[in-house]
């Protein structure tokens, strides 16, 4: 990765290579190669593990789900105030490293537990694991927008964050194909070995863009030091977000898509479940429909991301996810079926991932920097993991009640 560190001249290759796809300037190349690599790194350990724990939720049942769900609200909660501790403490290169680290040590321990349990043990280390990296996903992906949004301003965000968000998809992709090649010759285990490896190389990722990031910046100096510590309270994040008409609105934005998203969840495991007998099949189904999103989400960003937002600005941008899923549920409501679920599920996190949430990444670039810390990572984790936990529960009680697919949809 030299390339990335190099001063870019307006001519150099790389950054003829990246003006064919996205309008960017030969200062900004660097940090936005690292940034890539940053997220790619990311979400490569995160979909190795995530077919691994969406099998362990099945096996797990069905119906115990919403306690899975319950059980990762508690962890949000649970991790927000030492987090914000960190936030307050530490600089930004240091936190986030051991933010990092702590959640790469809990995956080889992890690992360890499935290696020496038996198969009664594996059902409980699984239900533990569901909650886990469920928590994992939310927290390391929110922290690295917090930094992106840090470093970036709302006018970099409009031209850049598609094509960052591409190397997300890039490396869900990435962990997705690991998984699927592997996990029929391979124990979960070894998996999770290499998603822990994968943590280390963003945190490499980390300290290389705080060095390029007092450069690139075009904020004010006193909000462009990276080595000083954000400062401020520990309930800062949780008061400024519900004090906050403007925060308020991003976390019922985000609050409705998580009830709707927990709903379409477990309309999947429920299919699933009855689809696919075997762990090893239903792990494989779940990998094959992860790489399915992250292609079509790929193009999306590659290609569309950007020009969208030029064209219809952030506002009009956003609703589009809530109009469709509006149509997808309808659709759902008319042919429940493993095809209509799964077709609507790819849509709809393919839209939310490659227009969404780039596009809700911008409206946190104007907020003072302890907000784009504390406030952010409230909103992404707690907020977030309530709609999950609103879905679940509504969802159980919709089932006990006798609605199936069709009334649920």
């Amino acid at each position: 990765m030299a390339f990335a560190d190099a001063p870019q001249r307006s001519d150099s290759a790389f950054h003829r290579v990246l003006n064919r796809i996205i309008e960017v300037r030969p200062s900004e190349a660097p940090a936005l190669a690292w940034a890539w690599l940053y997220i790619f790194s990311l979400l490569s350990s995160y979909y190795i593990l995530r077919p691994i724990r969406d099998q362990m939720g099945v096996a797990g049942g069905v119906n115990n789900l919403q306690w899975l769900f319950t059980g990762t609200l508690l962890g949000m909660l649970v991790l927000n105030l030492p987090f914000s501790y960190l936030v307050k403490t530490f600089p930004r290169e240091k936190f986030i490293a051991i933010s990092y680290r702590f959640f790469a040590v809990n995956i080889l321990l992890f690992a360890l537990a499935l290696y020496l349990a038996t198969p009664e043990q594996t059902i409980w280390i699984g239900r533990i694991f569901f909650i886990w990296t469920s928590v994992f996903n939310l927290f390391v992906v929110s922290i690295f927008w917090q930094m992106i949004v840090d470093v970036f301003t709302a006018e970099q965000g409009k031209r850049l964050f598609g094509f960052i968000a591409a190397g997300a998809t890039l490396g869900a992709i990435a962990g997705s194909a690991f998984t699927v090649s592997t996990v029929e010759h391979m124990a979960p285990a070894y998996l999770m070995i290499g998603s822990a490896v994968m943590i280390e190389v963003a945190v490499f990722c980390v300290r290389r863009l705080s060095l390029l990031s007092a450069a690139l910046s075009e904020r004010p100096q006193a909000e462009r030091d990276g080595e000083r510590p954000v400062g401020g309270t520990l309930l800062a994040g949780f008061r400024d977000a519900l004090a906050s008409s403007y925060l308020l609105n991003v976390s019922l934005f985000l609050l409705l898509y998580a009830v709707t998203s927990t709903f379409l969840y477990f309309q999947q495991a429920a299919v699933v479940s009855h689809a696919f007998a075997s762990r090893a099949a239903q792990t494989q189904f779940f990998a094959s429909v992860d790489l399915g999103v992250n292609i079509l989400t790929l193009a999306i960003q590659l290609f569309l991301t950007g020009r969208i937002l030029g064209w219809f600005g952030v506002g009009n941008t956003l609703s589009m996810l809530p109009a469709a899923s509006v149509v997808g549920f309808g659709a759902v409501a008319l042919l429940p079926s493993l095809a209509s679920v799964v077709a609507f599920q790819m849509i709809r996190r393919a839209g939310n991932f490659a227009i969404a949430r780039p596009t809700r990444e911008i409206l946190f670039t104007v907020l003072p920097r302890e907000d784009r810390y504390k406030a952010k990572s409230f909103i992404d984790t707690v907020v977030y993991r309530l709609g999950d936990q609103t879905g679940a529960w509504s969802y159980a009680g919709l089932a006990a009640m006798g609605y199936d697919t069709r009334h649920v949809a």
